[in-house]
C-alpha cells in the first residue's frame, strides 16, 4: 500500500498494490500543469485508488474533451487525471506520494515537444 498528500496535507489518498513504471511526459499540458520541465506520472487502476481524507478540497477541470485532472482546490497540488474514455485507469502524479513507490522512471515521453532548455542526459528511452 502507497500513500499521500497534497502540499498543504489536505488532501490525502491511498494505493493499493504497487506502481507500474514512472514516465515523465515532457508535453506542453503537463509541463504547464506541473510548472516545471516535465510531469512525472504513471497509469494506474483507478480501483486500486481512493481519497481517504479532504475530498471537500478537490476541484477538477476539463483540460480537453474527455480529460479531467484533479488537484487540491487550496493548495493546486495535481493529484490524478482520468479519460472518459478509459474509466478504469487513471493517470497518476507520483510526486504527491509520501511513501517510496519502489519503481524509478522508465522513459521519456513526447519530447519532441520538450522546453529547448532541457537536456536529456539520462540514458532512458525516448518517445514522442
Amino acid at each position: 500500500m502507497l500513500t499521500g498528500s497534497c502540499l498543504c496535507s489536505g488532501v490525502k489518498y491511498q494505493i493499493d498494490g504497487e506502481l507500474p513504471a514512472i514516465t515523465n511526459c515532457h508535453c506542453s499540458l503537463c509541463r504547464k500543469m506541473s510548472g516545471s520541465a516535465f510531469a512525472s506520472g504513471a497509469a494506474i487502476a483507478a480501483a486500486s485508488f481512493r481519497f481517504t481524507a479532504g475530498q471537500e478540497l478537490l476541484k477538477e477541470w476539463q483540460s480537453s474533451p474527455g480529460n479531467h485532472r484533479v488537484f487540491c482546490g487550496r493548495c493546486g497540488t495535481p493529484l490524478i487525471k482520468r479519460k472518459d474514455k478509459d474509466p478504469s485507469t487513471l493517470r497518476f502524479r507520483p510526486g504527491s506520494l509520501d511513501s517510496d513507490p519502489g519503481v524509478k522512471i522508465s522513459k521519456h515521453i513526447h519530447v519532441s515537444s520538450k522546453a529547448p532548455w532541457v537536456e536529456i542526459g539520462d540514458g532512458l528511452p525516448q518517445a514522442g
